[in-house]
């Protein structure tokens, strides 16, 4: 149970999984700089550095698009290391998997502000432009269109950040994808519980003395632990915990490990950015401009996006080819962290292949 655990700290709020042990390709890893690159608030940026993995080698079809891309988008302050994971690729990307790389290419992106691309933490601290959800999608596209010359996506999978970049992409670029999949989000204006959150942990972040407006000379870590409280408690599952932390002892050294962990892996001003970059992200009115088919799956125990709200239910229906699944509570669901078990929603995605099929 420790094991599944770890997938909801991987999923929010750390980057790297152990490699998986599979018969895939082994990962090609790049970087794409982008010159003088436009924010849309106006801010610029003379070196964005976009960095990558592929696996695999694209085909293209008589038409000369691309024909078995398929681009898979992390999660909040994660990185795209984490899907080369047992738990992720070694479910997907092996031979004879739903996602076999001798078969599609495979594109995995570090967003703006994430993994190995051009952070905050990298040296403007503060000063960093004010990215927001539609930079790291057009930056996706750059990557995409101009480096790996890949002018059409055989599928879109996004988890948590990635699943709402999904959304986006959608209604941005309507023609550029056969389907699409974002896992554990909604397709509305981040608000409510959840922002709420959000807010409360970057005001944790800058409330802490070390802070320094940012210019700390190490971690801020009493604000940066008191947001890692406001993580957990959305990211985690009350079944799984319970199980993997029978006991008061067990249940402390869990926290002290997943506390030590998670501090190791953030940098405070990365995590403001991260979260804030969301305060724009409403792709409601657009949902009608998609128009590939749509397979959107939550999981009940999900308290970031809680299945009562009714979000879901109600956007899907703009949606012309959208079908909404909610996965209900097992011993196999992690909460949030769901969106990184295709253990556990794989049967969808190959529905969602076969239909898409042309």
């Amino acid at each position: 149970m420790l094991k599944k655990y770890s997938l909801l700290l991987v999923a929010f709020f750390l980057s790297v999984q152990t490699k998986a042990q599979s018969s895939y390709p082994t990962p090609q890893e790049g970087t794409y700089t982008v010159e003088n690159y436009i924010f849309e608030n106006g801010e610029t940026l003379p070196q964005m550095n976009l960095h990558y993995y592929t696996i695999g080698t694209p085909r293209k079809g008589a038409d000369g698009k691309v024909m078995n891309a398929v681009l898979i988008m992390h999660g909040t302050t994660a990185s795209a290391a984490g899907f080369l994971g047992k738990q992720f690729a070694g479910q997907l990307f092996g031979p004879g998997q739903l996602l076999d790389a001798s078969k599609y290419f495979i594109i995995l992106p570090d967003a703006i502000g994430h993994g190995k691309s051009s952070r905050p933490s990298d040296s403007l601290h503060m000063h960093f432009p004010a990215y927001t959800y539609n930079d790291m999608v057009t930056a996706e596209h750059k990557l995409l269109t101009e480096h790996l010359s890949v002018n059409h996506l055989r599928l879109i999978l996004g988890t948590s950040m990635g699943a709402m970049h999904t959304w986006i992409w959608g209604y941005a670029y309507p023609d550029f994808m056969d389907a699409m999949m974002p896992l554990a989000c909604q397709p509305a204006p981040i608000a409510g519980r959840n922002r709420m959150m959000r807010k409360m942990a970057i005001d944790l972040i800058k409330m802490d003395p070390a802070w320094q407006n940012g210019e700390y000379k190490s971690q801020p870590t009493l604000g940066l632990t008191g947001a890692l409280s406001s993580f957990f408690f959305m990211n985690s599952s009350p079944l799984q915990l319970q199980l993997s932390a029978p006991t008061r002892e067990t249940a402390d050294s869990l926290v002290v490990r997943m506390r030590s962990a998670s501090l190791a892996a953030l940098d405070a001003n990365d995590v403001i950015y991260a979260l804030e970059a969301s305060r724009y992200y409403n792709p409601s009115p657009y949902l009608s401009k998609i128009k590939a088919p749509v397979f959107a799956i939550n999981s009940a125990d999900d308290e970031i996006n809680p299945a009562e709200l009714g979000v879901m239910e109600r956007e899907i229906k703009k949606v012309k080819k959208g079908r909404y699944i909610l996965l209900p509570i097992t011993d196999k669901t992690v909460g949030h962290g769901t969106n990184s078990l295709p253990a556990v929603w794989g049967q969808y995605l190959k529905e969602l292949l076969e239909i898409s099929e042309k």
